[in-house]
């Protein structure tokens, strides 16, 4: 006699491989040896028919329940699932199929009081009346010689007891018939109506089947007269797959049985409650796709609908909480390391406690490094080791992360839908950050700039200049192009409203898909989800069909004229409300003035700001612009108003502009950070509040007044210290030009001896390297300095090459071509020792840069457009330039195309005057010698005013350069 345990799936419907009859009911179970299996190996099961026995059949998709069929099988379930059994094989038939032969045994259980005999099962069952005793064995001596004495006298007991429970008009034998039960074993037809009409509902059910530790196929016991089955994915948590968990696939995924055995021990034919919540249609984020059911729905060997294959639609699950006799089973997987948190789920469990039970489980078993967690490194840091270490040689270097860290700050620029520039309090640098979990609007279609300038507009008005709470929940590592940055929660208000969350809620954003295992996330990343599903269900936003595209923004300030069309109604309207877009200096503005749908220039008036370099370039700011012009700062996106006065000829607007109903030009003035224009501040409505503002700060020596002893010392003269040179015109071409800032390109001179020598060295030098013996020696390492040759990656011909750096340990050296002045750095593969013979001629490219002017910075937005100018204006073209100055080895050019027709009228043409005309190149006034060439001055003066005027360049937007 063997002893088992009856499996939780005792009378379960799943088909299993080596059962080829398992229409299990009151008169079969499957029985499981208390061996645990091997790691990955599912339990060793046994499907057991009941000797002598015939229950009625349970039904399926193709045919109804036999009378008393669910009775006398929950009889048996409620005797014996999860019971240690012993029994007896008394005999096998062949199977009808595949698979072994059908085994039928007598089942003991233990004794119904201390030391009395194990129950018979069979007399258990038949003696209340749940099942027939088979005939056709016959009685005396044919059954002993059929059945054995035992057998022969056990039947005959059964046969008594069958009597008496007919007597007794017991289960079968009761004269009343059984309640008529409807039974649909195929999913509901509309999974969403039937979820609605038991919405917060716990319903009775039992679990009939399990795929993998977090999805079964349950039987909803609605009331007495119906009975629903239908798929169930566990919420909040998601296991790994089982073997035979998709059609045809017998592999499982690591701790996938385990899993399984898991719940089937715990649920498996166990009375549990069941909360509906969903099907998984929302947020793309179903953690168990399935094909809806339909007549055709395929079904396991037991006549049963299998559970849905992965990969169809929605309507093949439902999505639900499982709630067994002892809590959630969610957490349990989880606490068991047999399960990861889905966080998607967040919305569905928010009005029945969220994750947080579920997430504190799998902490637990992540701490404990338990199933699924076994291999996890231990965090060091808010990093796991592996990504501690990642940094190889380097991570010792690696910056700390600040996750978790929490502090007070200042709103002070909003860059875009989901990140903004914070001001710590007590810091003086500005941290730009991310809202942690959230996705802004993206791409360049007409919806998606709507809904992100939306987004953006949301959080100015609620958060520019507030002082917020900001917690830093991870840190995004730096990533190609892609900046490290912090990813925070901010709240602010008195009810610490979390800012990231309305957004959400509103439709001005959506929440981040993380991946499963990806820590980095907000901490109230359950609320986001939340939040995302309130907006989609009400189709706010981002989740709206209605049609939607930017206003059109006029700009008023594109040149003078129509300035001056636009003032005088404005001016007669008095103050006009505007949002500072941008600030250029301590007294200029870029605003838009939503009313009017219109973007503008705007210079403060009566007052004179000292001048701020442009980043990215070499200009020096005057004394106390930089502070000026963080003061204005500090109204960056603020709203505000403004009063008009008149305008400047590039287009600008000159008035007043008030925040909070103060005057910000008189705020300069009184913190000593601008100087006041006396004669235009006398004619301004507020002309005596500058004035006096300014002698305050001149008895305080604030700022620019800080050495103010009373007396005013006149300007210096402005002279020139630079002297000119003689005309030296020159033909050249240019052969190169540097890709990076400072501006500078190579030249080759173009008189007869050099072009000639040029050209036969070159012509030498290819029929020298297609000698064997020009093969650079074993191991030829180029020192920095050494004269090679080199092939040049673009056309693969040998130049000569100046080494700039080398490097033995990468293995490549950085070379200066000197005949062509092209940089670029090679492998030593393609470097040779320079023979002697080719050292004699000089190096035909020579270092230049243009006279007068400057190239806007490659930085800068228009500094592409300029370099691509220059090439357009001189690539493969023979031109004149002329020397102005020579700086050691450099030579200062102004460059002259003779194809020009402006050149033979203008004397002083030249292709730096036409940069500058385009608004492309700048007067460069840190050079001495521009002043010992007025015409020259003058002729770039006058292309500057031009570039203002068409506005073109740099000037698109009204003059750059200081009132």
């Amino acid at each position: 006699m063997a002893n088992r345990v009856v499996s939780p799936c005792s009378l379960a419907f799943e088909a299993k491989a080596n059962v080829p009859d398992p229409v299990l009911s009151g008169d079969t179970v499957i029985v499981r040896s208390k061996e645990m299996p091997e790691k990955g190996k599912p339990l060793k099961e046994r499907s057991l028919h009941i000797a002598g026995l015939s229950a009625p059949r349970m039904g399926s998709t193709a045919r109804e329940d036999e009378a008393f069929a669910f009775s006398s099988r929950e009889f048996l379930r409620t005797l014996l699932v999860g019971k240690e059994v012993a029994f007896n094989i008394t005999h096998s038939l062949p199977a009808n199929g595949p698979g072994g032969d059908r085994e039928f045994a007598t089942l003991y259980i233990a004794p119904a009081s201390p030391g009395g005999p194990p129950q018979d099962v069979s007399m258990l069952i038949v003696s209340n009346g749940w099942a027939r005793v088979r005939e056709g064995v016959g009685e005396g001596e044919e059954a002993v010689r059929r059945l054995g004495e035992a057998e022969a006298k056990r039947r005959e007991m059964l046969r008594n007891a069958e009597g008496q429970a007919k007597a007794e008009g017991r289960g079968l034998w009761d004269e009343q018939p059984e309640t008529q039960r409807t039974v649909s074993f195929q999913m509901p037809a509309d999974p969403h109506a039937f979820i609605a009409e038991y919405k917060d509902q716990e319903v009775d059910a039992l679990v009939e089947q399990v795929r993998d530790g977090t999805q079964y196929r349950v039987r909803l016991l609605l009331d007495e007269h119906h009975h629903q089955f239908i798929n169930l994915t566990v919420a909040g948590a998601k296991s790994p797959k089982a073997s035979g968990a998709r059609e045809g696939d017998q592999s499982a995924e690591p701790w996938g049985e385990e899993a399984r055995s898991f719940a089937e021990v715990r649920l498996l034919q166990r009375p549990i409650k069941v909360r509906l919540l969903s099907a998984p249609v929302s947020l793309g984020a179903s953690s168990l796709p399935a094909p809806a059911a339909s007549s055709t729905t395929k079904t396991n060997g037991s006549g049963m609908p299998a559970l849905p294959t992965a990969g169809g639609g929605g309507g093949g699950v439902i999505i639900g909480t499982v709630i067994h006799p002892n809590g959630n089973i969610a957490e349990f997987l989880c606490s068991a390391g047999l399960a990861k948190v889905i966080d998607w789920h967040a919305g569905l469990l928010a009005a029945h406690g969220g994750l947080d039970r579920i997430r504190a489980a799998e902490k637990s078993a992540k701490d404990k490094r338990l199933g699924l967690w076994e291999n996890t490194a231990p965090t060091t840091n808010g990093r796991s080791a592996a990504q501690a270490g990642s940094a190889g040689a380097v991570a010792d270097a690696a910056p700390a992360t600040n996750k978790g860290q929490s502090f007070d700050a200042t709103v002070v620029r909003i860059w875009g839908s989901d990140q903004l520039s914070l001001l710590a309090k007590g810091e003086d640098a500005e941290r730009r950050v991310q809202l942690a979990s959230v996705r802004g609007p993206r791409g360049a279609g007409a919806r998606e700039a709507y809904w992100a300038n939306e987004a953006k507009e949301y959080l100015r008005k609620r958060l520019i200049g507030k002082t917020v709470h900001v917690l830093i929940d991870y840190v995004k590592p730096k990533d190609g192009e892609y900046e490290e940055r912090e990813c925070v929660t901010i709240t602010y208000g008195t009810q610490n409203t979390n800012i990231s969350e309305q957004l959400i809620e509103k439709g001005l954003a959506t929440v981040l898909r993380h991946k499963r295992d990806d820590e980095d996330r907000s901490m109230e990343l359950d609320k986001l989800i939340v939040a995302e599903q309130a907006a989609v269900a009400e189709t706010r936003g981002l989740h709206s069909t209605k049609e939607v595209s930017l206003p059109r923004i006029v700009d008023a300030s594109e040149n003078g004229s129509r300035a001056s069309q636009y003032l005088p109604s404005w001016k007669r309207a008095g103050r006009h409300a505007a949002v500072v877009d941008f600030v250029a200096s301590g007294s200029r503005f870029k605003l838009y003035m939503p009313k009017e749908n219109t973007k503008i220039t705007f210079v403060l008036a009566g007052i004179r700001a000292p001048r701020v370099a442009r980043a990215g370039t070499t200009e020096k700011s005057e004394p106390y612009g930089p502070e000026a012009y963080k003061f204005a700062s500090r109204y960056m996106q603020r709203d505000v108003e403004i009063a008009f006065d008149s305008t400047d000829k590039q287009g600008g607007f000159i008035g007043a502009l008030y925040v909070g109903g103060v005057n910000l030009a008189v705020e300069l003035v009184k913190n000593g950070l601008v100087n006041v224009h006396t004669y235009s501040a006398e004619a301004l409505p507020f002309g005596r509040e500058l004035i006096s503002a300014e002698e305050e700060a001149k008895k305080a020596q604030k700022n620019i007044w800080s050495n103010y002893t009373g007396e005013e010392a006149a300007p210096a003269a402005e002279t020139a210290t630079g002297t000119a040179l003689a005309p030296e015109y020159l033909d050249v071409y240019v052969s190169a030009v540097r890709d990076s800032d400072p501006f500078g390109f190579s030249v080759q001179v173009l008189d007869d001896n050099s072009v000639a020598a040029l050209e036969k060295l070159m012509s030498d030098f290819a029929l020298h390297h297609r000698q064997a013996t020009s093969t650079a020696p074993k191991d030829f390492s180029p020192r920095t300095g050494d004269l090679v040759s080199a092939k040049f990656s673009e056309d693969n011909q040998w130049y000569r090459a100046k080494v700039k750096k080398s490097s033995n340990l990468k293995k490549e050296a950085l070379l200066y071509f000197i005949d062509y002045g092209n940089e670029e750095t090679l492998p030593f593969a393609r470097i040779r020792p320079l023979d002697t013979k080719f050292k004699s001629l000089p190096g035909q490219a020579r270092e230049a840069r243009l006279s007068f002017v400057k190239l806007v910075p490659r930085s800068n937005e228009y500094g592409p457009e300029a370099w691509r100018r220059f090439g357009s204006l001189t690539e493969g073209r023979k031109l004149i330039a002329n020397v102005d100055q020579k700086e050691g080895g450099l030579l200062h050019l102004r460059l002259i195309d003779p194809s020009d027709p402006n050149a033979a009228d203008d004397p002083m043409a030249c292709i730096n005057a036409d940069l500058v005309r385009e608004g492309l190149a700048t007067l460069d006034k840190t050079l001495k010698y521009v002043k010992a060439y007025p015409q020259v001055e003058r002729k770039m003066v006058d292309a500057t005013e031009g570039a203002k005027r068409d506005r073109l360049g740099i000037f698109e937007f009204g003059d750059v350069s200081e009132d």
